[in-house]
């Protein structure tokens, strides 16, 4: 890996196994000051290790980890970091003001609770105990804790699960102002809308390599111009033949047909199939890149 002198964390040559499982062999990346990178991929495809090695949470067996230049287990490195987990508990008979203020304590200089609290949507919660809310409230809360101490790394897993679309949203833009501002962000979701929207940068993982690092929309260019979704007698491989068609497989009960021509492939699908129903045709996604790029056996973990 070459050098990157905006690089705020990177794996150099990084090999990691757990227990006899090799999950990382030769592996490398950097995460940049100001940018929204998201990890996305497969479920074993080593995005949990990745984010481990990256956050100190587990040390490489061969190769370098260097958070802000840093071991990142050193508490100087992991003080500059703000991390959301997907799965992380409150404790219930706080209130979430009370949270946010324990956390806040941590750091040499925090955000003022009051703006922590706005940021994150909960100032009208701030006395509320964090047992008595929902699962899209307690989400904020530990959005809450992981910005309150102004991260200049700020790692989130799943940020937006169990929320509503509104909350959700609201979330983007405060992650998107931070990157703008000059944090790094690192975000795994299985949401592809949501890394899409956010995302700067994709990096596509499978068995513990990178398949692809680019913008959302070049790798949206890569799939492709439409995604046909329908249901049809046709075989699998006589879907892949198609004139113009990338790739080819089902969704549940339909077929999704990723394609370059639209019309072309539409054409040629009527005449071979008269039987052919529930015909939708969209422009693809990331979604359909991704899939693009993954082992068919691996798509729907995807």
């Amino acid at each position: 890996m070459q050098d990157d002198l905006s690089a705020i964390a990177t794996l150099a040559d990084v090999s990691k196994r757990l227990g006899s499982t090799p999950v990382l062999d030769g592996f490398s990346l950097a995460i940049r000051a100001g940018e929204v990178t998201a990890l996305l991929g497969p479920n074993g495809a080593g995005k949990t290790t990745t984010v481990g090695l990256l956050t100190g949470r587990l040390q490489p067996d061969a190769g370098t980890a260097r958070l802000f230049g840093l071991d990142p287990g050193r508490p100087a490195a992991r003080m500059r970091m703000g991390v959301m987990l997907q799965v992380s508990g409150l404790p219930d008979v706080l209130s979430v003001a009370e949270v946010v203020t324990l956390q806040s304590g941590y750091y040499a200089d925090p955000r003022p609770v009051a703006e922590t609290l706005d940021i994150a949507g909960l100032t009208d919660l701030a006395k509320r105990r964090c047992g008595t809310l929902s699962g899209g409230q307690a989400r904020r809360v530990q959005y809450a804790l992981a910005i309150c101490g102004r991260p200049a790394l700020l790692v989130l897993d799943e940020p937006t699960a169990a929320m509503d679309r509104a909350s959700r949203h609201a979330l983007w833009a405060t992650v998107r102002h931070a990157a703008d501002g000059g944090a790094a962000v690192l975000l795994t979701s299985h949401d592809l809308e949501e890394a899409d929207a956010l995302a700067d940068r994709v990096l596509v993982m499978d068995h513990g390599r990178i398949v692809a690092d680019d913008s959302p929309a070049n790798l949206r260019a890569r799939a492709g111009g439409s995604v046909i979704r329908c249901r049809t007698a046709l075989a699998p491989a006589l879907l892949q033949a198609l004139p113009a068609v990338r790739e080819a497989g089902s969704d549940g009960g339909d077929q999704h047909i990723v394609t370059a021509d639209a019309v072309a492939t539409v054409r040629v699908l009527y005449a071979a199939d008269p039987t052919l129903s529930q015909l939708r045709i969209a422009d693809a996604a990331l979604e359909d890149a991704i899939a693009t790029l993954l082992a068919p056996h691996r798509r729907n973990a995807a």
